[in-house]
């Protein structure tokens, strides 16, 4: 099966990155994994955060931009940003959208976010969440956005916020193949939610890999966990050992 690293969304461990992030940084890289996606707005300057990656060792493989954060007034300094991390990653986190006509204009407004990153080598995104795949006037918004979307744009997959919308992800994956370079390994069960770990939830997680490693073209697999029922690093570490368990590593 074709090779794909393991990196940690830092929303997951949001805390304690921003209480320490050298140390923070340092346990993710010891637990084994190999890059990390930021998440919000940037706290420190881009050298800090440059600096931060080269000490741990940890690639740069995605940040979750604002969408404030690539309007015209402040793209330039997200691709500054990005640079200087050495991403080429920028995936919305979320967009408004209340009408089907928003949300086709929301896709709209994002192929020019595209066409003004790749100047750069970088691709935008959207992540997806549960009300994306539920009916909006008879018609999923998921649907309406993605028959706009350029193929410049990835599809970044959360795998539990798809199945609790009611979404079949294996399904949703393959309607848009080489597009999803980047996915939210987020677990999700009908009768426990997010609780669950990777592998002791409901997500056809052996489909999921089969896919990611195909038609998928998936250049990361992100771990995402944010149930409180763990403390954060002993959760994202555990979900760390049992995805390697399920790609048989």
């Amino acid at each position: 099966m074709v090779y794909i690293p393991i990196a940690l969304e830092l929303y997951s461990v949001h805390k304690e990155l921003a209480e320490n992030p050298w140390a923070t940084m340092k346990a993710v890289k010891t637990m084994g994994y190999e890059g990390v996606e930021f998440a919000g707005r940037p706290q420190f300057c881009p050298e800090f955060y440059a600096a931060l990656l080269k000490e741990s060792g940890l690639v740069c493989c995605g940040w979750h931009t604002l969408w404030e954060n690539v309007q015209p007034d402040t793209i330039e300094q997200t691709i500054e940003l990005n640079l200087a991390v050495g991403n080429k990653y920028v995936i919305i986190p979320a967009l408004h959208a209340e009408s089907h006509d928003e949300w086709t204009k929301r896709a709209e407004e994002l192929n020019a976010v595209a066409e003004k990153l790749a100047h750069y080598g970088m691709k935008t995104g959207y992540h997806c969440h549960p009300g994306d795949f539920q009916l909006l006037d008879g018609k999923r918004p998921w649907d309406t956005f993605m028959a706009v979307a350029s193929e410049r744009t990835v599809f970044q997959l959360d795998v539990g916020n798809a199945m609790q919308g009611g979404a079949d992800v294996l399904a949703e994956l393959k309607a848009h193949p080489g597009r999803c370079q980047t996915i939210h390994l987020k677990p999700w069960s009908k009768t426990k939610g997010f609780e669950p770990l990777i592998g002791e939830d409901d997500a056809p997680w052996k489909g999921i890999f089969d896919f990611c490693a195909g038609a998928g073209a998936t250049e990361w697999y992100i771990i995402e966990y944010e149930c409180p029922a763990l403390p954060p690093l002993e959760a994202v570490e555990k979900c760390l050992n049992n995805t390697k368990q399920l790609l048989g590593g």
